[in-house]
């Protein structure tokens, strides 16, 4: 899932357009909440996450981090192995 600004086939801020493309690469199901329609979603999601900034993504229900993270996982490998349980897109 990952809670961000806009839609993943419309991402309205760099940030949020990084995490869809590094998410993309993988072949997972993405779920996507847009943040900018429901300011109570984005606070909560912030107060669960402890986290200030979006996006957000988070998989198997585990808060991962923002699209840094996200970019910084892919290119050491550990996203992949994070991602190796979920259910690939039929």
């Amino acid at each position: 899932m990952i809670y961000m600004k806009g839609v993943p086939d419309f991402p309205q801020c760099g940030f949020s357009s990084l995490a869809v493309k590094v998410l993309k690469q993988y072949d997972v199901p993405l779920s996507a909440r847009n943040i900018l329609q429901d300011p109570e979603v984005k606070d909560a999601v912030k107060a669960f996450s402890h986290w200030p900034t979006f996006p957000q993504v988070f998989i198997k229900g585990e808060f991962i981090g923002g699209s840094d993270i996200v970019l910084s996982m892919h290119q050491s490998g550990e996203l992949k192995e994070k991602l190796k349980d979920v259910v690939s897109k039929q």
